[in-house]
């Protein structure tokens, strides 16, 4: 497997550092040196673990088809497509309630709403106020336990200007709940998928994380790459301030090439650490190209 640097054989792709979602692991700000590495001419764009769709939004491909697991968070995505305004509705009357009442105790009673009935219009608003933006879930029930964020979240005004950018540059992308394995199989040749899975290293909290099996993924790259397929795929890197190598299962035939993107510090050890320094906690995450 061929080691890259970033400014070696890549295209340029202007980046987009408006976050719509707040949420662990979010590429937005290096999203454009990834979809920098993907081929220059693919088919259909396929992400099957969506996440904050900061690839997605960057890239702004003409047929997409990007999908999760999570109902809530598709229900966001899903709304996004089907009705802006709404988007934007509910996220205005959470802010507006936190901002006229007592802070912590309207997120708190947002929170509870939200774990009560899981749903998009909470969990939008969760994930932008939260604490550090760390969306952490409970492995037994899903609970969402983290705590109001110090921050004051974005003006619905400011949110608003937002949900109209993303709606312009997904338009083109059909959001669908459904597992990894089901979308990935729908490929075709030519078509090109990105995969920004749970990190074994570090992102355990995250919802379906701790049952996600990386061996199986690897399964289905290979099948792909049997096919046709185009496969990109973000994991562990290094850790420790690009130090220690994370220890993965990947076949050494799998993958063409092997790039690592300078993250800065890690998102969860800023959660954890509360503000102590992170000199020890830069990370670097690993892009593998089976092309």
């Amino acid at each position: 497997m061929q080691k890259m640097l970033f400014e070696q054989e890549c295209i340029i792709i202007p980046p987009f550092r408006t976050q719509l979602l707040k949420w662990v692991g979010n590429k937005q700000r290096f999203a454009h040196e990834i979809a920098s590495y993907f081929p220059h001419d693919f088919q259909a764009y396929y992400e099957p673990f969506l996440g904050s769709g900061a690839v997605l939004a960057t890239l702004s491909p003409k047929r997409a088809i990007a999908s999760d697991i999570f109902p809530p968070l598709v229900e966001i995505w899903q709304t996004l497509h089907d009705s802006p305004e709404t988007l934007k509705q509910w996220y205005a009357e959470r802010w507006e309630a936190t901002a006229k009442g007592d802070k912590i105790e309207e997120y708190e009673r947002i929170k509870a709403s939200y774990n009560q009935s899981p749903n998009g219009a909470d969990l939008l608003f969760l994930c932008r106020s939260c604490y550090g933006g760390v969306v952490r879930f409970r492995k037994a029930d899903g609970y969402m336990s983290t705590p109001c964020g110090i921050h004051n979240p974005i003006h619905p005004f400011s949110f608003s200007k937002r949900v109209d950018q993303w709606y312009q540059r997904t338009k083109g992308t059909s959001f669908r709940l459904a597992d990894y394995r089901e979308m990935m199989r729908h490929a075709d040749p030519g078509d090109l998928i990105y995969c920004d899975p749970p990190y074994a290293h570090s992102q355990g909290i995250l919802y379906g994380a701790q049952s996600f099996n990386l061996s199986e993924l690897l399964d289905i790259i290979d099948d792909c790459k049997k096919r046709g397929v185009f496969v990109a795929l973000s994991i562990d890197g290094k850790k420790k301030s690009g130090q220690q190598l994370c220890d993965l299962p990947i076949p050494d035939d799998l993958f063409e090439r092997e790039i690592f993107l300078n993250c800065g510090a890690s998102m969860l050890k800023r959660f954890q650490m509360e503000g102590k320094t992170l000199d020890e906690h830069h990370v670097a995450d690993r892009l593998l190209l089976t092309y």
